[in-house]
């Protein structure tokens, strides 16, 4: 994600590159990741390297700006995909 292609994101969140778990292969972690770890493809302001990239897993482009589950701030993006995260496990 980059400030132009976020549109409707929050800058500098990157909760849902961080929270949930994803078990298909994104490129640099050819396994997926575990919940509560930052996703390789983020970049140093919380962006997604990957964004309108075809190599995005599918999981990654079904997340989209929903104020029921990112809150008003980051900490509590993490915090409801966390539950989120556990209710799905």
């Amino acid at each position: 994600m980059s400030e132009a292609r976020s549109e409707g994101c929050r800058p500098g969140c990157g909760a849902c590159c961080i929270a949930p778990s994803i078990s298909s292969p994104i490129p640099g972690m050819p396994h997926g990741k575990p919940a509560g770890v930052r996703c390789v493809q983020l970049d140093d302001a919380n962006l997604c390297r990957l964004f309108g990239d075809p190599q995005r897993p599918a999981v990654c482009r079904a997340f989209d700006f929903d104020i029921e589950l990112c809150g008003s701030h980051r900490d509590q993006a993490l915090q409801r995909i966390d539950i989120l995260e556990l209710s799905t496990a």
